[in-house]
């Protein structure tokens, strides 16, 4: 049987992990929340900016930029968005799995730099792409944990720039969606070319069906052909090449603050299973410790009734 003073080490040691995974889950808890709120919070507004978007881009009349045009699809950029940090339970591998989904169906290697460029949105995301040996044409760490707009833009600046520069043809997003504190699914979105039905499918995904969000939903006339009259100053062509670009900040913010959100949850339930796990420990440690003495205490009376028995004889 393990030695009483062993016992007490590790008993102490597991308190001490106890202790700092429940301090762990409480700010995780708080992070959770903040991100939750400005997930919510900027719902509504990119509802209005996806919808004015899919709007612009059914337009036949008024001449769009060029980030609003498909073309032929020869090179793709993939951008995969994950957490800095680790003690997150499931939520990076939960996007890997789902990127490595998508490359295995559509039969991508993640090797060939001819076709395929790599962006990397946190630093678990970078390693892993560095360890498939894939080429990572840029890095973004530290975005934060309540990000804010301005943080984004250079990463959908790069983007845009990456595909008016015809550097790549198309931009597919790998990201995880907050459902729930207990839910995150990752999900996959096409961020260039626009395409009004992707816009379309992003707006019914982001409006909550029931809550403090699912009267926006009442706008699905919009979408549907009811369109409202825009006068455009100076001009449709000078308006829209700056709108579009700024409108797709947006829609790459709110997928930031859903996965930060997300993150947060994740790492919340991973903390609070590891804490509830060493409290499990710690008692049966405490118990093995228990009977190790009382063991030993029965053998030192044992000992001294045989010793007493002895010289009485």
């Amino acid at each position: 049987m393990e030695s009483g003073q062993s016992l007490k080490r590790r008993m102490k040691s597991v308190a001490n992990i106890g202790q700092i995974t429940k301090a762990m889950e409480l700010v995780a808890a708080t992070k959770m929340r903040r991100s939750q709120e400005l997930a919510l919070n900027s719902r509504p507004y990119a509802y209005g900016a996806l919808g004015l978007l899919g709007l612009l881009s059914g337009m036949k009349d008024v001449p769009l930029p060029e980030i609003l045009h498909p073309r032929k699809i020869e090179r793709t950029a993939f951008v995969l968005m994950s957490s800095d940090k680790g003690l997150a339970g499931s939520f990076n591998g939960a996007v890997v799995r789902e990127f490595e989904r998508y490359m295995k169906a559509n039969h991508i290697d993640v090797r060939d730099a001819e076709k395929c460029s790599f962006i990397a949105i946190g630093q678990k995301s970078k390693s892993y792409l560095e360890r498939r040996g894939a080429k990572v044409v840029a890095s973004f760490n530290r975005v934060g944990d309540f990000t804010k707009p301005a943080e984004a833009a250079p990463i959908a600046e790069f983007l845009v720039d990456g595909y008016m520069q015809h550097r790549f043809d198309r931009v597919m997003v790998f990201f995880t969606t907050f459902v729930t504190a207990l839910r995150q699914d990752p999900v996959i979105r096409e961020f260039l070319p626009i395409d009004y039905g992707a816009i379309k499918q992003s707006i019914e995904e982001i409006i909550p069906r029931a809550g403090r969000y699912s009267e926006y939903a009442k706008s699905e006339a919009l979408m549907d052909g009811e369109r409202e009259e825009y006068l455009i100053e100076p001009s449709p062509k000078d308006v829209l090449a700056e709108l579009a670009p700024q409108l797709l900040k947006i829609r790459l913010y709110h997928a930031i603050l859903e996965a930060n959100a997300s993150e947060h949850s994740a790492r919340r339930v991973a903390m609070k299973n590891a804490s509830d796990n060493a409290a499990d420990l710690s008692e049966s440690l405490t118990m093995v410790y228990n009977k190790s003495r009382q063991a030993a205490i029965t053998t030192q009376i044992i000992e001294v009734t045989s010793g007493a028995q002895s010289l009485q004889q």
